[in-house]
Parts: C-alpha cells; sequence; structure tokens
C-alpha cells in the first residue's frame, strides 16, 4: 500500500525566555497557542504548540523553551529557516507591522514569489512568503491580525546542506520531486 507524504506535519525549535517566545509567537503574529504540555523527555521544560485554531497539520511550530539557553549557530546539516505561508497582498501588512515593533525585516522574490524575512527573539530565521499557487486554508486571526492578513500555515522549511545528493534521494523515496532551482537553492515539493 503506497501512503503519499502530504507535506509538514510540524517543526520543532529551542527557545530561550518562554514568555518572551509565547508573546512573540502569539503577539507578534498572532498564532494560536494551540497546547502548552511539558517536554516528556525534560518535565520542567515546557512545550509550547503555536498554529492554526484547530492545530491543523502543517501549521504547527512547537518550541522547548529552556530559560538562558545561549542563541544557536546556523550551519549545514540543520534546518535554518522557517517558512509560513501568507495571503498574496498581505507582505505590505506584515512588514509594517514587523517594523513599528523595531523587527528588521527583508525582502525579496524567490522562485517568483515575493516574501518577508526576520527573525524572531532568540535569533530563528522566519520568513512570510506569498505563494503563486493557490492556497485555501484559513489562519488564525485575533484583533490585530485579521483573517485576510493571517499566517495560513507552513509553506516550506529551508535545510541548508553542503552537498544536496543523500537529501534529494531521500525526498525523492518520500515523494518529493524537484519543482525549482535558483543558484544553490532547490525547491522539493509533494504533489499533495
Amino acid at each position: 500500500m503506497k501512503t503519499n507524504i502530504l507535506g509538514l506535519h510540524h517543526i520543532t525549535a529551542i527557545a530561550g525566555n518562554a514568555k518572551r517566545n509565547y508573546d512573540f509567537y502569539t503577539g507578534v503574529l498572532g498564532l494560536r497557542l494551540v497546547k502548552k504540555t511539558v517536554n516528556f523527555d525534560d518535565p520542567g521544560t515546557y512545550h509550547f504548540y503555536f498554529g492554526d485554531e484547530v492545530g491543523t497539520p502543517g501549521s504547527i511550530l512547537t518550541f522547548f523553551p529552556w530559560e538562558g539557553i545561549a542563541p544557536g549557530n546556523q550551519g549545514a546539516g540543520q534546518a535554518t529557516e522557517v517558512v509560513y505561508a501568507v495571503p498574496v497582498g498581505s507582505l505590505d501588512f506584515w512588514r509594517n507591522r514587523l517594523e513599528s515593533l523595531q523587527i528588521k525585516v527583508e525582502t525579496g522574490k524567490r522562485f517568483d514569489e515575493e516574501y518577508l524575512s526576520f527573525k524572531d527573539p532568540d535569533g530563528l530565521p522566519l520568513t512570510l512568503l506569498a505563494p503563486i499557487q493557490s492556497d485555501s486554508r484559513t489562519g488564525w486571526h485575533t484583533k490585530e491580525v485579521s483573517t485576510d492578513v493571517a499566517i495560513k500555515g507552513f509553506h516550506s522549511v529551508t535545510l541548508t546542506l553542503n552537498r544536496k545528493d543523500a537529501t534529494q534521494q531521500v525526498l525523492e523515496l518520500l515523494g518529493y520531486t524537484l519543482t525549482g532551482q535558483e543558484n544553490t537553492r532547490y525547491r522539493y515539493a509533494t504533489e499533495e
């Protein structure tokens, strides 16, 4: 029986201060705290789940906040960027919102899709991207982030690699295909 990979289920990261992490993802980005539990390997540590209204797979970014932990160093062999899909036409809202909160943003185009990139308080690179392909998901909205600009869920994750061959083989085994290349950036996607 063949089982198709539908895409990213969730992404997990590490944060420093729990309150700062909560405030940023719910207050600044307007995501919903879907669940707060503990790290079962370290029950003294929270495990936060941020996403859409019901925690739909593909919308959940989870964190283990460890107080006082130093920011990590990014490099080859790691997931180095979380990319969220946002509605077409919403990037001006996000740029204005983030800049008004003293968050430095960079804008650009990748695979003909407009984006803006910034970092969370712990230095995790985040990108909001307006995909060309229609995305019917509805993001969680708040009084400051309306549905027409709300984050819909994951678009992609960037893996930084010294060599792509082994990862390419695994992605292809899982049903991903190469859909584009710009310089040293390769985009893989599922048909789902």
